[in-house]
């Protein structure tokens, strides 16, 4: 028996959020991004306006507002996606309990077993497309198919607020003859790679020897090649969005090189202060943390620790981070950008038993003023309250910068 397997992938979701939020900006180009001040916010999201003057996710603001001048730029509102991305697996739930999320914005289910009650996986597909929009306010597109990996693509395929179905029968025709890079799993500079080969086509990833990609590429080859001929038998792994979390992270480039410990310190609070703001939204803590910084030559170095105990206190994940800095950097270049990261996360209210070296009194004091700031920054704005180190700080950008932007990955 043929599955039916669903890829949902809401329409510009950060961007349809904020249009569904203030109907206004619906006439209007938008994009979510930082603020513009400093060199390096970048774009977020787009709305299909602004699509259409050729903006791009991950691009620079001033990039964005060339092409553009009347660009509106709007802040990210990460509790409000979160709201809708947790109301739409809602949706999913009324019919089957087999779903995989890939992301707030996107999820595969499994309808095999719900077609006897409602019908077949297309006009599921129809009716939870149409209940997103009439009950949620943003649209979705949704790919049909017998398998994940072309279900994926068929959502690809037709956009905004539409159904695409890709059947055993046709998928030749169908995807065949798209690019290949179109297809799961093969990034940028594989796509190159098979370029190379004289691999244009998804059809030609098909028809290309199986042994001889497997040569090319290992294990990777071989899965290309079964994808490209329809042959993924991956099962939808059912498992909440939160499970998935694993990392929760903030980035900034500074406007100006930072040159010792004393300059870091305040961006690392200031970073910290936003990554714990998510996992209070995420409704998680951090059993460890990690940084990134990239010296003015552009050499990235990575290091990471545990945490004594699992936290949410920026101001705890921020010391530990800068502990972490001061005993691994060597200061041969002045430093250009910096990262934290809170990693290994659980759920906020999964048990834990201190240790004789905890001091628990302490830790319930930290964890209250910092959650006395979260709830200031929640509804007065990142402005209203903020470290008296970053008073005046000429090198560190708006709060809301975002050079680089690690808002919860999965494995």
């Amino acid at each position: 028996m043929d599955r039916s397997i669903l890829h949902c992938d809401m329409n510009n979701f950060y961007a349809s959020v904020e249009c569904h939020l203030n109907p206004a900006f619906a006439a209007h180009p938008i994009a979510v991004c930082g603020e513009t001040e400093e060199r390096h916010g970048i774009v977020l999201a787009k709305n299909y306006l602004a699509k259409g003057f050729g903006i791009i996710t991950g691009e620079a603001v001033w990039q964005a507002k060339q092409k553009c001048p009347w660009l509106i730029i709007v802040p990210p509102h990460y509790e409000e996606y979160v709201k809708v991305s947790r109301a739409a697996r809602q949706i999913y739930y009324d019919y089957t309990d087999m779903i995989e999320p890939m992301g707030l914005d996107e999820c595969w289910l499994d309808v095999t077993g719900s077609r006897r009650y409602y019908g077949t996986g297309e006009q599921i597909a129809h009716e939870i497309r149409e209940r997103i929009k009439g009950e949620l306010g943003v649209t979705v597109s949704v790919g049909v198919s017998f398998n994940k990996v072309f279900a994926k693509l068929g959502s690809d395929m037709k956009k905004p607020d539409a159904v695409m179905i890709i059947t055993p029968e046709h998928f030749r025709e169908q995807i065949w003859p798209l690019p290949a890079s179109e297809l799961l799993g093969v990034g940028r500079a594989t796509a190159k790679k098979l370029h190379a080969l004289g691999v244009h086509t998804i059809g030609d990833l098909a028809n290309y020897p199986c042994d001889c990609l497997r040569y090319k590429f290992g294990k990777c080859g071989e899965e290309m090649w079964k994808y490209a001929n329809g042959l993924d038998i991956s099962k939808v792994v059912t498992r909440n969005i939160e499970d998935l979390d694993k990392t929760a992270g903030h980035g900034i480039t500074t406007t100006q090189d930072l040159i010792d410990a004393s300059e870091v310190w305040p961006v690392m609070l200031e970073l910290s202060q936003n990554v714990g703001h998510r996992l209070h939204v995420y409704e998680k803590k951090a059993t460890g943390v990690a940084i990134d910084i990239r010296d003015n030559t552009l050499f990235a170095q990575q290091w990471q620790c545990k945490l004594p105990y699992p936290t949410q206190s920026a101001s705890r994940i921020a010391s530990t981070c800068f502990e972490l800095f001061q005993g691994s950097y060597r200061w041969h270049h002045p430093i250009r950008s910096v990262t934290v990261r809170a990693i290994r996360l659980v759920a906020a209210d999964t048990p834990y038993q201190f240790d004789i070296f905890n001091d628990a009194p302490v830790i319930e004091k930290e964890e209250a003023i910092d959650r006395v700031i979260e709830d200031l920054r929640s509804r007065f704005g990142n402005s209203i309250i903020r470290h008296a180190v970053l008073m005046n700080n000429e090198k560190m950008p708006g709060t809301d910068v975002l050079h680089r932007q690690v808002l919860m990955k999965g494995v």
